[in-house]
């Protein structure tokens, strides 16, 4: 395996050394460099040896630098080098088949890479991977991995990602304890499908991986209305929500009682869709599944209460609109009446609850809010010349909502000034106390 190299960076170690663009690099201190994940863990030393491919010859260079972490300057295709790695399960709760025609074009890539589990945070399923992958991981202790388990169950997970190597989890999870590898992971509960009895052996098979498996997460299957040609799948009601809340903490009291550490947590949407507080922070512990949306709402309130005890004798209220998904409607509204009873005054503020009409089912949650339903339902209903939003419902590159339409354009529309706010309970405060620097 060779990879090109398409540019030098200047004063580089690479510059200094002679490497070219167009040079292909083969290997660096005897491992091939097939991706990004091979060139970082090779050339971390001070003392390379380089074997380049250059117009047909066989080139080796012999490259010394000051630091081992310094970037050996090379530049190629992409940033992985090699292509991104997709999904090859046909999982039957699939957020990506229930999506309709016309949002942007990456919300219809299905990413299944282990590069990016490592460097971004990312899930995987380990149903893609070559034993070379698996036998890097270990060697390369590239850890923490987030996994999507489901159930560790092998016929069922079979069943539920229609993948016949899904039914390796065990045995891949038990290759990667005896490595030290540590692993996260999540389990998307289907109703009727991988709950009740199935969640509880899910559950005791991952306690005794522990503490290399440090954390579960579970989360309510998602379902759209764009569900055609798939597999029936039914969502929690309020009640059954509350019933897998307390099947959870029986089956994890104990385990904390142990461990000093939870290991499983159920997703916020849990206790808003069974009508429950959020657990206190304790709960959460360091809170290793956040990105997951587990502990975001504890945050939200707890960091929105400090801030607006810290600054609350030096407010100066702003009058405004804040849109938000029926999930965390009612947490909004409970903020904002902390705030005004701990100020003794009403503010001029008012919460809109969005209904996502876009995607319809039990999608609620405020990160997939459309410009599209933002519009339907703000449009002459605003109370003020200000919106607030969470930035949250825009990519990454915060320019663009889910229906590829831009906050220019929905400014424009409802004729107001359009704000975004990171999902952070200090910054919203600040925001509308009047108290940023």
């Amino acid at each position: 395996m060779a990879v090109r190299i398409t540019g030098i960076d200047r004063r580089s170690p690479a510059e200094k050394y002679g490497i070219q663009a167009g040079d292909n690099l083969v290997r660096i201190n005897g491992g091939e460099i097939f991706d990004m994940m091979d060139l970082q863990f090779y050339s971390t030393d001070t003392r390379l040896e380089i074997e380049l491919e250059r117009d047909g010859e066989k080139v080796q260079i012999n490259l010394t630098k000051a630091d081992a972490y310094t970037p050996l300057g090379l530049e190629f295709d992409t940033y992985l080098i090699d292509k991104q790695h997709s999904c090859r399960n046909k999982c039957i709760f699939c957020f990506v088949d229930q999506l309709p025609k016309g949002l942007r074009r990456d919300m219809y890539f299905k990413d299944d890479d282990e590069r990016l589990s490592f460097l971004f945070g990312n899930y995987i399923t380990l149903t893609n991977l070559s034993r070379r992958e698996i036998d890097r991981i270990k060697k390369m202790k590239i850890s923490p991995i987030n996994i999507s388990v489901h159930t560790t169950d092998p016929q069922l997970r079979v069943f539920m990602m229609k993948n016949p190597r899904a039914a390796e989890i065990n045995d891949l999870m038990q290759e990667f304890y005896d490595a030290g590898i540590v692993m996260n992971t999540q389990i998307v509960l289907c109703k009727g499908v991988n709950d009740g009895k199935n969640l509880k052996n899910s559950i005791r098979k991952l306690q005794s991986l522990y503490p290399q498996v440090a954390s579960c997460s579970i989360v309510p299957v998602g379902k759209t209305r764009y569900r055609d040609g798939l597999a029936p799948v039914e969502t929690f009601t309020a009640e059954e929500c509350a019933q897998v809340i307390s099947q959870v903490y029986e089956l994890t009291d104990d385990f904390y009682k142990q461990h000093g550490d939870r290991q499983i947590y159920l997703s916020d949407e849990f206790f808003l869709r069974a009508g429950l507080p959020v657990p206190p922070a304790e709960y959460y512990g360091d809170f290793p599944q956040i990105e997951n949306g587990v502990g975001m709402v504890r945050t939200l309130i707890d960091s929105f209460a400090d801030e607006l005890e810290y600054s609350a004798g030096q407010v100066n209220p702003i009058s405004a609109d804040i849109a938000t998904g029926e999930a965390m409607y009612p947490v909004f509204c409970e903020i904002i009446r902390m705030a005004e009873e701990r100020l003794g005054r009403k503010l001029d503020i008012t919460i809109h609850k969005i209904k996502n009409n876009f995607f319809g089912g039990n999608v609620w949650v405020t990160g997939l809010i459309t410009a599209t339903d933002l519009i339907d339902q703000l449009k002459g209903r605003l109370n003020s010349d200000r919106l607030l939003l969470c930035n949250d419902m825009l990519r990454s590159e915060q320019d663009m909502f889910l229906d590829d339409k831009t906050p220019a354009d929905l400014a424009e529309t409802l004729g107001v000034e359009v704000e975004f706010y990171a999902n952070d309970g200090m910054q919203l405060a600040q925001r509308l106390l009047g108290t940023e620097i």
